[in-house]
């Protein structure tokens, strides 16, 4: 980051919220975790939090675009209400005019997946890969090839799809098939992989000897501690020393105070030219009910930014 204009300062919203559960899930507690056949996204909360992210300082967004998008390739995935393709080429022209750079997300992993529709069932198959194949090409000429392409491919465990219908858990060299595949993808499109790190929590070893160096890396830590003894927060220290590109991952999902930790830990462990910049997440539909959170979880972000900013000699 030899310039302060280079930090990436990036919101997570989501178009699609088809990544978790693929049925109605009355043991859950989060009424909007079940994938629905319909767009579950507010216009009017999208254009507020545009002019909020101008207002805290974001010059970055990542859109989960799932199946909100009525992709030319596979029209049959898009769920009622979906973007056009002009509606997406539209809002992105919108967010460069504010200064904010758009980057794509399509979560491959199979414990997000839901939006995938009927391709979901058909993973590590011929006909999956050309699907895969088919939306990451269209994607990147859609986002006029963006810089990075967020890949997701988190929490692919029995344990993240033990309320689903159906569970597929891909393991061993499959996983990293599947994934070194959708890597090849994206640089074959001109653009740059970003996924979630928290594969190295549980497999440190595999991942390093199998994580190509050119991948962006966000591992996610959503508590308050901070440390080289705390779990998962560990994983920033562990990828800085293996030389990964980072843009570390906070969230106002269980505390309030997690964001300006993550930009401080993360400024005095991660060598400056490896660090990015940050990512802010909710984990909340785009919806009119979530408007507290997201504008809590912006807030946060732009407080972080300001303490960054005073620290590093900036505005």
């Amino acid at each position: 980051m030899a310039d302060q204009a280079d930090v990436l300062w990036g919101y997570l919203i989501h178009l699609s919220f088809n990544m978790w559960a693929d049925r109605d899930a009355p043991d859950w507690d989060v009424e909007h975790v079940s994938a629905k056949p319909y767009l579950r996204f507010d216009d009017g909360l999208w254009r507020d939090l545009c002019d909020k992210m101008v207002q805290v300082g974001v010059n970055a967004v990542v859109i989960d675009l799932g199946d909100g998008v009525q992709y030319q390739s596979h029209p049959e995935i898009a769920v009622e209400g979906a973007w056009t393709t002009e509606r997406l080429r539209h809002e992105l022209r919108a967010l460069r005019e504010l200064g904010i750079e758009p980057f794509p997300k399509l979560n491959f992993s199979t414990a997000h997946d839901a939006w995938l529709g009927p391709y979901a069932r058909c993973v590590s198959t011929d006909l999956y890969y050309q699907v895969c194949r088919d939306l990451v090409a269209e994607v990147i000429d859609l986002f006029d090839v963006p810089r990075f392409f967020h890949l997701g491919m988190d929490e692919e465990t029995a344990h993240h799809q033990r309320h689903y219908q159906y569970a597929l858990v891909r393991q061993y060299d499959l996983w990293w098939h599947d994934f070194c595949f959708l890597v090849d993808q994206v640089a074959s499109g001109g653009s740059r992989a970003w996924v979630w790190s928290d594969y190295v929590w549980d497999h440190p070893d595999t991942f390093y000897q199998n994580m190509p160096a050119s991948v962006v890396q966000s591992n996610w830590y959503y508590r308050p501690e901070f440390g080289a003894d705390v779990a998962r927060c560990d994983a920033y220290l562990g990828l800085e020393a293996h030389g990964y590109d980072q843009i570390p991952t906070g969230s106002n999902w269980t505390c309030e105070e997690n964001m300006v930790g993550t930009v401080e830990f993360c400024r005095q462990h991660i060598a400056s030219e490896r660090l990015l910049g940050f990512l802010q997440t909710v984990w909340k539909p785009t919806l009119e009910f979530c408007r507290q959170r997201h504008e809590q979880a912006l807030d946060l972000l732009g407080e972080a930014r300001r303490r960054w900013l005073q620290q590093e000699g900036g505005e």
